[in-house]
């Protein structure tokens, strides 16, 4: 009965880590913050549109979906483990070139078949910030591969440390998403961004 239940356990923690997406982070948290603004700004592009399309999974409410589910967790207050405990922050507010920075990230791993906040050129979430015209003094990044829907994928972000505090942080204002359907080269069934922010 003890074996099993090694063995039911094991089963159970290796699930945990695919529904993450495993590691990305330098720390394993699969998160990361940049807190040092660009010295250039780019020129701000026009926002891709983001919900009702194939960058939300096609998923309806996609936007209102994950508004709701992080400014819960928010207004709540949460233990994000060995990054502490968070008490009730202020609600995000959506942006849409923060989105657009989501979905080009989400983008990139689906086109080139990879799961890292290290984009395929060798770009970070700071650098992907700027591009789609977003000035931040402060940006981070939670990504995540083969969760169905909303629900799902922010109780997993919530249940990693890293993760967590990444979306209880209370200096971020600013939260833009995307979810994109992995095709049959992909490891992954979805490849979700979301990015989070201060501006400047």
């Amino acid at each position: 009965m003890q074996r099993a239940f090694h063995t039911l356990t094991a089963a159970a923690l290796a699930g945990l880590l695919a529904a993450c997406g495993g590691g990305g982070g330098a720390d394993g948290s699969a998160s990361t913050v940049a807190t040092t603004p660009p010295t250039t700004p780019t020129t701000p592009s026009t926002p891709a549109p983001v919900a009702g399309t194939r960058l939300s999974c096609n998923l309806s409410n996609f936007q209102a979906d994950m508004l709701a589910a992080v400014n819960a967790h928010r207004r709540a207050g949460a233990s994000c483990g060995a990054r502490g405990s968070f008490p009730a922050v202020a609600e995000l507010v959506w942006n849409a070139n923060l989105a657009q920075a989501a979905a080009g990230h989400s983008e990139d791993m689906v086109a080139q078949n990879f799961f890292s906040h290290t984009g395929s050129n060798g770009s970070s979430v700071g650098d992907r910030a700027t591009a789609a015209g977003y000035l931040w003094r402060s940006v981070g990044e939670n990504i995540a591969a083969g969760q169905p829907d909303v629900a799902a994928v922010v109780d997993a972000w919530m249940k990693s440390d890293g993760h967590c505090a990444n979306l209880m942080n209370s200096s971020y204002r600013d939260i833009g998403a995307a979810c994109l359907a992995g095709t049959a080269n992909n490891t992954y069934r979805t490849y979700w961004t979301q990015n989070f922010g201060a501006a400047r």
